[in-house]
């Protein structure tokens, strides 16, 4: 019987190709591959591929229970060592992920599930945040660490240190002291800070048992969960004051106390109605926007034409700070 011939055999593959628009390349991997058994059509199957049963033996082989827990490269190699060859290190990660088990395979210790912190303040003195930051010293390699509590509601820096190192010790004394000075009382206050070696130390921790109060902690590399204290931290380094280096560490506490200062009584800070954080945290902020709302008032009213379709209001205050707001539970939902 004679076999059909094809445009190929008359002109060639490529002007054949180049007549009906297609790239050489899916021509020979339509003419050239194994047909499936079973199935219609070609396979795209490589002729030095593994076949069906030598894939199943590799299968079968990495669900062994010598092998379930072990990585394609422990596995090539422990059979390597037994004078054994079924396939390549890659061979063996295609065949798990045709089968969809492409993941950790080893025996190892599965990091805990850390809780997102959810916190709310609807006054001062209710949530602290603190934290640590590095200033640079004279020479190359010197560090001053500024040690900053900050009230979330208020930002006000209730409490700060430099000191020459990062220790559990200098921060339990500061938080004492700082307590002291708010006058805090058994659990009314709770106070947040990342996971550094100093926030999470045994000595910090049992203070704050001793004291009635509340301590919660960042996730792993998760800034934002301790967004006050990093946004304080970026107001200070942007100041145009700032240096990029401090001579000694007395250099660095007097820069620090003038902008404590100035950032706790000079600083109108938006995030609280353009309040100063000690108005907010001494509870003075209330009185201060009934003088800004009459004078607005007294404005709009010797200029009314400069107010057109509204009465003019300071920006309103704080009722409630968030670490974390949870989101609201849409009413379709809980139907």
């Amino acid at each position: 019987m004679e076999t059909a011939k094809t445009l190929s055999d008359f002109v060639g593959v490529s002007d054949a190709c180049r007549a009906i628009a297609i790239p050489r390349s899916s021509y020979y991997r339509y003419f050239q591959a194994d047909v499936l058994p079973g199935k219609p059509g070609r396979s795209s199957r490589h002729h030095r591929a593994l076949s069906r049963e030598e894939s199943d033996q590799v299968l079968t082989l990495l669900h062994s229970d010598r092998f379930v827990d072990k990585s394609p490269q422990e596995v090539f190699a422990t059979l390597l060592d037994e004078d054994r060859y079924l396939c390549s290190i890659r061979t063996m990660y295609r065949i798990l992920a045709a089968n969809g088990e492409v993941r950790e395979r080893r025996n190892q210790l599965r990091h805990p599930s850390y809780t997102k912190p959810e916190l709310l303040a609807t006054g001062p003195n209710q949530v602290w945040s603190w934290d640590i930051t590095k200033l640079k010293g004279p020479h190359k390699w010197t560090y001053y660490n500024l040690y900053v509590i900050m009230d979330i509601f208020s930002r006000y820096a209730v409490g700060w240190m430099v000191a020459h190192r990062e220790s559990a010790t200098l921060a339990e004394r500061l938080i004492e002291a700082t307590c002291r000075k708010q006058g805090i009382e058994p659990d009314q206050l709770t106070i947040h800070a990342d996971r550094g070696s100093s926030m999470t130390s045994r000595t910090v921790a049992h203070l704050l048992v001793d004291m009635g109060i509340t301590k919660t902690h960042s996730r792993p590399h998760v800034s934002n969960d301790n967004p006050y204290s990093e946004a304080q931290f970026k107001t200070m380094k942007y100041r145009p004051e700032f240096p990029d280096k401090f001579g000694c560490l007395e250099d660095a506490r007097v820069f620090c106390m003038g902008f404590f200062t100035w950032y706790n009584t000079k600083h109108y800070h938006s995030g609280i109605g353009l309040m100063t954080p000690e108005m907010v945290h001494y509870r003075q902020a209330e009185q201060v926007w009934q003088r800004r709302k009459q004078v607005l008032l007294t404005a709009a009213t010797e200029h009314p034409e400069r107010f057109v379709g509204k009465t003019p209001i300071p920006p309103a205050l704080p009722m409630a700070v968030w670490i974390n707001k949870p989101q609201e539970t849409p009413i379709s939902t809980l139907i």
